[in-house]
C-alpha cells in the first residue's frame, strides 16, 4: 500500500472513530467524512480507498439502524483494530478488521453493493466536474467518466466554480485581436 493512501485511509478511520467516541451524534459530520472519502476515490482510484469509502458511506447510510441494533460498540472496536493495523503497517490485521466491519454492516442490511454503486457514481461525477474545470465540455467529460450528460450537468450546475469567470483582457483588446486575426479593418 502506498504511503499516501495509507495516510488518507488512516485520517478517514480516525475521523469515523472520533465521530462515534465523542458522542456528537450529528449525522452531517459523518456525511462530510463520507464525501471527503469519495474525493479520495476520485483522486487515487485505489481498491483500498474504494473499500474504506464504501464502508464509511455504508455506515453513514446505516447509522440509525446501527444505533437501534446497538452495534456501534462492535463497529468502533473493529475500526480501532483496523487503525492499529494501519499504523503498525500490519495489513493482515487491517484487512481482517475491515472485513469484520463490513460483516456488521451487511448483517444489518445487505445494501453494501448498492452503496458501492452510489460511491462509484459519486466519484465519477466529482471527477467529471474536475474535467469541466480543466476546460472540457460537459459531453466530453461525461463520456470520459462513463456518465450521462444529465448526471454531470445536475452536479456541475450546483458548483460555484463553474459560474465564476474573470477576464484578464478587456473587451476592446479582445476585439482588436480578433479583427487583426481575420484582417478586418
Amino acid at each position: 500500500m502506498k504511503e499516501v493512501i495509507r495516510t488518507e485511509i488512516l485520517a478517514d478511520l480516525k475521523a469515523v472513530i472520533e465521530f462515534f467516541t465523542t458522542k456528537q451524534g450529528n449525522p452531517e459530520k459523518l456525511q462530510k467524512i463520507s464525501n471527503h472519502a469519495i474525493d479520495d476515490v476520485a483522486l487515487h482510484k485505489d481498491l483500498d480507498v474504494i473499500s474504506i469509502t464504501v464502508l464509511i458511506y455504508s455506515i453513514y447510510k446505516m447509522l440509525p439502524q446501527l444505533r437501534k441494533e446497538e452495534k456501534v460498540g462492535e463497529l468502533v472496536k473493529a475500526l480501532q483494530i483496523a487503525q492499529q493495523g494501519l499504523e503498525q503497517k500490519v495489513f493482515r490485521k487491517y484487512n481482517k478488521s475491515i472485513k469484520v466491519a463490513f460483516k456488521i454492516i451487511h448483517d444489518l442490511a445487505g445494501e453494501v453493493k448498492v452503496h458501492l454503486q452510489d460511491v462509484m457514481q459519486a466519484a465519477r461525477i466529482k471527477k467529471g466536474s474536475i474535467l469541466l474545470q480543466k476546460g472540457l465540455s460537459i459531453g466530453q467529460a461525461a463520456g470520459l467518466m462513463g456518465l450521462s450528460n444529465w448526471d454531470l450537468q445536475s452536479y456541475a450546475s450546483k458548483r460555484v466554480q463553474l459560474g465564476e469567470h474573470t477576464e484578464s483582457y478587456p473587451a476592446i483588446r479582445r476585439m482588436k485581436k480578433a479583427f487583426s486575426l481575420f484582417n478586418v479593418q
